[in-house]
């Protein structure tokens, strides 16, 4: 009877659970040798990118527009950011580092 009770638990769980193409998934741009690593990367939207700094300084992460913008992150440290919308960004610190951001649905 018990083993009844877990399968008919385990079955109902498997039915609830999302499918793998909605579910949000998170990226990684990394911040060295003063380059956004990828430059251009493409997400879906409702995904989260989070920068890492990997670099010796200290850098930011800023939307083209300014809507948006990071705080400084420092070494060894990260920021993330729900992607909603394609954007384009750079390091206001070292306005030579630019990086897009691609959203699909």
């Amino acid at each position: 009877m018990l083993r009844i009770v877990v399968f008919l638990l385990l079955a109902f769980q498997l039915q609830s659970v999302p499918s793998g193409k909605n579910i949000p998934r998170v990226h990684i741009v990394e911040i060295k040798g003063m380059q956004l690593v990828p430059k251009v990367l493409t997400v879906k939207q409702g995904d989260t990118v989070i920068w890492i700094n990997k670099d010796l300084v200290t850098h930011n992460v800023t939307e083209k527009s300014g809507s948006w913008a990071s705080p400084p992150i420092l070494r060894n440290k990260q920021w993330k950011r729900k992607m909603l919308s394609t954007t384009d960004y750079f390091c206001s610190l070292h306005p030579v580092m630019k990086g897009r951001i691609q959203v699909t649905r």
